[in-house]
Order: C-alpha cells, then structure tokens, then sequence
C-alpha cells in the first residue's frame, strides 16, 4: 500500500496536466493534503488521512478508503467532476 506522501504524490503526477485544461494547478500544501488552484482560491482539495483520502470540492467532503480507490481510480473521479462542473479556459 502506498504511504501518505506517495498516494498523493501519485495522484497529482496523474491529474496535473489534465487540470490545466480548467485554468486550475496543483499545490502540495503539506505531507498529507494537495490543492487545485485557480488564482488563489482554492477549488479542490484532497487530504491523505491514513487508510482514507478526503475531497473537498464546492463545500462538500467525500471520504474514499484507499484500499478500494488507488490515485488512478481518484484521478479518474476528479476529471470527471471537472469536466462535468468547470468550464475549460480556451487556449490562446
């Protein structure tokens, strides 16, 4: 099984180009817990708590237990939210 730093270190290399499409990065903001950004504000975030991960999206917190739900899995799940609920910044 993955230890903290690596679940999330897994998930961010798997999502951070994906996430660009939104005008949103990826911001390690402690051993346990990344952020995506637009700006300043955060949009989503994720947190490693032991044997679960935790994502926060629009004031709601979903609990998904590791064992089940690999950073492949969970990427796969924050794609999704994204490209049904955020608008794709238009490149230039």
């Amino acid at each position: 099984m993955l230890d903290m730093s690596e679940y999330l270190s897994r998930l961010k290399e798997i999502i951070e180009t994906e996430v660009s499409r939104y005008g949103l990065r990826v911001l390690s903001t402690g051993r346990d817990s990344i952020s995506l950004l637009r700006g300043g504000d955060v949009v989503m975030s994720v947190r490693d708590v032991r044997d679960y991960v935790e994502l926060s999206y629009r004031g709601r917190k979903y609990t998904y237990d590791k064992w089940y739900t690999k950073p492949e899995h969970l990427a796969a799940t924050i794609i999704n939210t994204l490209k049904f609920q955020e608008k794709p910044v238009e490149s230039s």
